[in-house]
């Protein structure tokens, strides 16, 4: 439409600009309702927040004035006040994204507000098709709303993906820069619906990436993908642009441009391209219509392809999953697209929902194989794996924080719905296209065939040693299969295990004399594992720790010796290690310790309490009542975080520093008067992955209730999760600074603490997960014990352990499940019957 001066200035300076305020009005409201919720530590909106937000609100409003003063709009339609509350949402994700800058913000919240605004551009697009209200006024400012939109999510992005991502914000408004020089650019170009999806990608892929709920790869691939489809965009239309510049519109353009420049009336401002109206208010899309049906319908046919091929070869273990592993020809696809060629129509379409949910189920197996192998390096164990999915999400919270965590979560879910829907979708595309070309789907598929079957005889690899055959989705279906089978079976071989005991009815007066009268302490270092002393980056300043640690043992008149245990778990399950040394048992799965915990054995703690010490179990990582603890282990008393004092902050997973810990445990035992001997399990958490809060160390008479940890530093605070995780040399120097305060909490207790009558049990409960290890690491933690009285050490002099805290390379390596028969003989505890 034409504006109208005369009508405009008829309008009094009142009604003109009701509506410009109102949105003003309410975008400071959404400003200050951020300013409450914004700011992990509750502090709210900083400085940059507020100014770039109510600079953002103002030059909205101002704009929204302008255009309606030029395109002489009166009243605006429902549609438009969608879109206006768009421009709200994303006022407010501009001042989070400002905020971010200066201090950590709810991710949450602002792909919340993003995610909001995007589903809102549709809608808005909708109604002003179906009330015929669409209007060039409601076009301007949905486009720009969504350039906006675009540009702040890149700016944030850009700030742990890279600063090429600002070239996806700042493309349009490059364009229309350019146009000011150039003036054929600013030309009217046509409608183009593929232009629109492009900008509706460019917005769904940065809101994602913004999230971190991807791996840094795939999201950092997704952006580039983006990047690249807004610049074939662009490119289209500067193409389109340069070969009309000497035509009849060029020369209105300009006349329309000058005039927009001048304030005059004029006929509709040019269209830039990228961000551009999604509502459907400009016309015209009628010639293109059967040309973009038939992109469309190729373009899905091509992904569908893909995202079959893709779930059939992808690995389902860290160790293979590399660009080349998706250069496979999958045998499985090939078999049924060949079936479903020659099926009638009604069967083809049953085989291609059937199959397609068979492959959401090998996506959710390869899932979680992955994530099984990169935690614990085992596959996944369906029977016993299953029954800890309510911890991990526990882990998950502990970890990541809430609010990642609850993205996370909803990723999961979203994924597993969007397999179920897609993968048959796909299949059923797939199997119609080749049954709509048969002759030449038989021929792709003989070839294929072909090639699968002479490079599967001769064994051929790609250059990162993956079999270009491939069969691993049913693999991976009948794997699981196995693994459940064996798992049924094992379960009546640990049956036999349990019941062999050679030290149940080792009586009293026979048990760990060669201890009697001394405190023992069973003190595990977690993730304490032989990467940590040995070729990595982090050795030199271990090893340094624990010299110096010996140092400090001397100095108080304690003395060590080392060797190895190889751990029953790797990455995690700590628990999992805890039963196997106590009860002399390989415990190296969830099922095998489900099934330990109610049966009668032997444990450490079961010999200790009947020979007459008390016993005491430290666990502040968990907060809940443990009544297997005193069935199975025998404890006395157990302490969980809930029951030590604790008033100080937690450091992630961890719940409270390891100094507290033996603070505790000195203050609510130890420390007592006319008490029995103790023996106690003190399980240390500071060393938990994922190593990206490290306590200071402080003097011990200052430790107190732990609320003076609220006011100290500690390592990459300010840092999230995810952007810390994305650095292996980070992680790996954090999980190094870890392990050396835990070395330093316990040599320093001990050299402060420590009486003549005290032995400490110190040992690694398992390997640290990737990217600390390499993909080949074993499951070896070092051991110590560590002892004032030179007669303990005396009685292990046969093990072949060196002194000191390091062990040895050389040093002897036992399962973990062996410990528990060498300490009993090695003490003075013998069997019943001998």
């Amino acid at each position: 439409m034409a504006a109208n001066p005369s009508g405009a200035g008829a309008r009094t300076t009142r009604t003109a600009f009701t509506v410009p305020l109102t949105m003003l009005g309410a975008q400071v409201l959404l400003i200050a309702g951020l300013a409450v919720t914004a700011g992990l530590d509750g502090s709210g909106l900083g400085p940059a927040g507020w100014a770039v937000g109510l600079a953002s609100a103002g030059g909205m409003s101002l704009g929204l004035a302008r255009g309606r003063s030029y395109w002489g709009t009166d009243r605006l339609g429902a549609a438009d006040w969608v879109t206006l509350t768009r421009a709200a949402l994303v006022v407010g994700v501009a001042a989070l994204v400002a905020d971010s800058f200066a201090e950590s913000v709810p991710v949450a919240l602002l792909v919340t507000l993003a995610s909001i605004a995007l589903v809102l551009d549709a809608v808005d697009g909708q109604i002003a098709r179906r009330t015929g209200t669409t209007s060039a006024l409601g076009g301007q400012m949905d486009g720009e709303v969504d350039a906006f939109l675009i540009l702040v999510l890149s700016v944030y992005v850009a700030d742990f993906a890279g600063a090429w991502v600002l070239a996806i914000g700042a493309a349009r408004y490059a364009f229309l820069a350019a146009g000011y020089a150039l003036p054929w650019l600013r030309e009217p170009l046509p409608p183009r619906y593929w232009r629109k999806v492009v900008c509706a990608a460019q917005g769904i892929v940065l809101t994602i990436a913004a999230a971190q709920v991807l791996p840094s790869a795939v999201a950092d691939a997704a952006l580039g993908v983006a990047l690249v489809l807004l610049a074939e965009s662009f490119g289209r239309d500067v193409w389109w642009s340069w070969s009309h510049r000497d035509g009849e519109a060029g020369g209105a353009e300009a006349d329309a441009g000058s005039a927009l420049l001048d304030g005059q009336s004029s006929d509709p401002p040019p269209t830039a391209p990228g961000p551009e109206s999604e509502d459907g208010r400009d016309a015209g899309r009628g010639p293109w219509r059967g040309r973009i049906r038939a992109v469309i319908a190729t373009v899905l046919t091509i992904s569908s392809f893909l995202l079959v091929w893709a779930v059939l070869v992808a690995p389902d273990q860290p160790t293979f999953f590399k660009a080349g592993a998706f250069l496979r020809v999958p045998l499985e696809g090939l078999v049924v697209v060949g079936i479903a060629i020659f099926l009638p129509v009604t069967g083809r379409r049953i085989l291609a929902v059937l199959t397609g949910l068979a492959l959401a189920l090998v996506v959710v197996l390869k899932v979680i194989n992955y994530e099984i192998f990169s935690l614990f390096s085992r596959a996944f164990e369906p029977l016993g794996d299953i029954g800890q999915f309510g911890n991990a999400l526990e882990t998950l919270h502990l970890e990541q924080g809430d609010s990642q965590a609850r993205l996370i979560e909803i990723g999961a879910v979203a994924g597993v719905v969007a397999a179920i829907v897609l993968l048959p979708l796909a299949m059923l595309r797939v199997t119609r296209v080749a049954a709509d070309h048969r002759q030449r789907a038989l021929r792709v598929i003989g070839g294929l065939a072909g090639v699968w079957l002479v490079l599967g005889v001769l064994g051929t690899t790609l250059v990162s040693r993956t079999p270009i055959a491939s069969t691993i989705s049913a693999g991976v279906i009948f794997d699981t299969a196995k693994v459940v089978r064996a798992e049924v079976h094992d379960e009546g071989v640990f049956a036999k295990e349990i019941k062999h005991d050679t030290f149940r009815d080792t009586p009293t007066n026979q048990l760990l004399t060669a201890l009697r009268g001394k405190d023992v302490l069973l003190v595990f270092d977690e993730s304490f594992g032989r990467v940590a002393i040995e070729e990595s980056s982090v050795a030199p300043e271990v090893n340094k720790a624990l010299a110096e640690g010996d140092k400090r043992l001397a100095s108080a008149g304690f003395h060590s010796r080392s060797g190895f245990l190889i751990s029953s778990t790797f990455g995690g399950g700590s628990w999992l290690a805890h039963s196997s040394l106590q009860a002399g048992l390989w415990v190296h799965n969830l099922r095998r310790y489900a099934q330990l915990l109610p049966e009668r054995r032997f444990t450490l703690a079961g010999a200790f309490n009947r020979a007459g010490w008390r016993t005491v179990d430290e666990d502040v990582s968990n907060n809940r009542p443990w009544p297997e603890g005193k069935a199975f282990y025998h404890w006395d008393k157990i302490y969980n975080r809930n029951q030590v004092g604790y008033k100080g902050p937690t450091f992630s997973y961890a719940a409270m520093p390891d100094q507290y810990i033996y603070s505790a445990l000195q203050r609510l035992e130890l420390a007592k008067a006319h008490r029995r001997p103790l023996f106690a399990e003190i399980d240390t958490v500071s060393s938990h992955q994922p190593w990206n809060r490290i306590p200071e160390e402080i003097p011990w008479d200052k430790v107190g209730n732990g609320s003076i940890y609220n006011h100290l530093p500690n390592h990459y605070e300010r840092e999230s999760f995810l952007s810390f995780w994305d650095n292996p040399a980070k992680v790996q120097a954090g999980y190094g600074k870890t392990i050396v305060y835990s070395l330093k909490a316990l040599t320093s207790y001990i050299q402060h603490y420590g009486k003549k009558n005290l032995v400490v049990i110190e040992l690694g409960d398992h390997q640290p997960r990737n990217p600390v290890t390499g993909e080949q690491a074993g499951h070896q933690v070092p051991i110590s014990i560590i002892s004032h009285d030179p007669k303990v050490l005396k009685a292990i002099e046969g093990w072949g352990w060196n002194p000191g805290l390091r062990p040895r390379k050389d040093a002897p390596v036992w399962p973990m499940s062996g410990f528990r028969n060498r300490f009993f003989r090695a003490f003075d505890s013998n069997p019943a019957g001998r």
